[in-house]
């Protein structure tokens, strides 16, 4: 692969990040960063030896692809321009700022025949990426994504900023249609809500019971999941996940059943936990933006490669988020 000529637009904390997983891809070369505030990219800049510029105007024609982390309300304009320049975005997740913008978004992608990612980092977490390679067929899915106050992303509520991410990893896991959502949250610093819990149901029979919060004492970011063939519970921020295969405890299943007929239950002076195999599973710790990137990068010079997140899915997980916040106002505390 060729060298591309990189850039970001908006060098907050996220876009920081992205600038520097950019000048450390040796498919990449990163060439320039973008900020309203002028001081912001110039001390960016200096300390990845690129350009640094006030207006994406002016690096068009410099660039080969983009990064756009701006805040969300600015999305669809700073997209707007680059994809209809044919050069290749990805949009820090959520994709825009709703669903009418998000499809904007995605049929400009069309149009222009330009490459649309979203940056759904957490897709690319070691430990989703490991349960993506098992294959399995979940049929409920329990994920909890709670932390402190972040003080940051105050223009969008906790499902934009932070469930947004398990929307995205439990649609991409279901492989359903969304079939009804319910919902509730509350708002206790702003507007926008806080905390939420969200149910949501898939065409196939599949469940799903997502909590977030940014209100909370602690930070935890789980999820489990139960299918025919396993149960898994992962730990995205300790990067660790335990398995239980249901046809490596089918000996032990069948014992039960057989010292129950025989009316030996009691007899079993076992505690369960012991009785089974459990597994845990093979993760390989690469960095998710890096993984993301890459992915992004590729997708460009191989069209027939695609970006760990298209447009299309981050359009999914917005008109998913839609239906949350509509259930959301249904069922108010007010």
């Amino acid at each position: 692969m060729d060298r591309m000529r990189t850039a970001v637009v908006g060098v907050g904390k996220m876009g920081a990040v992205h600038a520097k997983v950019y000048s450390q891809l040796p498919q990449s070369d990163l060439v320039a960063v973008v900020d309203v505030d002028a001081e912001k990219s110039e001390r960016v800049a200096r300390k990845y030896k690129c350009s640094a510029f006030t207006d994406c105007r002016d690096i068009l024609g410099k660039v080969d692809a983009v990064t756009i982390a701006t805040p969300t309300v600015n999305h669809l304009e700073s997209a707007e321009l680059f994809i209809s320049n044919e050069i290749p975005v990805m949009i820090e997740k959520p994709l825009a700022v709703d669903v009418k913008e998000s499809r904007e978004i995605v049929e400009l992608a069309r149009k222009y025949d330009t490459v649309v990612a979203v940056g759904h980092s957490e897709r690319c977490n070691p430990v989703v990426q490991a349960v993506k390679r098992l294959d399995i067929e979940p049929k409920f899915i329990q994920a909890n994504r709670i932390s402190p106050y972040p003080f940051r992303s105050t223009d969008i509520g906790v499902v934009l900023d932070v469930m947004i991410h398990d929307i995205d990893i439990v649609l991409s896991l279901a492989a359903s249609k969304v079939t009804k959502v319910d919902a509730v949250g509350v708002s206790v610093i702003d507007e926008k809500e806080d905390i939420c819990n969200a149910r949501i149901f898939f065409e196939n029979g599949c469940i799903a019971n997502i909590t977030a919060s940014r209100l909370a004492l602690k930070t935890e970011r789980k999820v489990r999941l139960f299918s025919r063939q396993a149960y898994l519970s992962v730990d995205y921020l300790k990067k660790k996940g335990t398995i239980i295969k249901a046809e490596a405890n089918s000996n032990v299943v069948e014992k039960i059943r057989e010292l129950k007929k025989e009316g030996k239950f009691g007899l079993l002076k076992v505690n369960w936990p012991d009785l089974l195999h459990i597994e845990e599973l093979e993760i390989d710790d690469k960095e998710p933006l890096r993984l993301e990137q890459e992915a992004f990068l590729q997708a460009i010079s191989d069209r027939t490669f695609k970006p760990e997140v298209s447009a299309e899915e981050g359009l999914a997980a917005m008109e998913c988020a839609e239906l949350i916040l509509e259930s959301v106002k249904q069922h108010s505390w007010d």
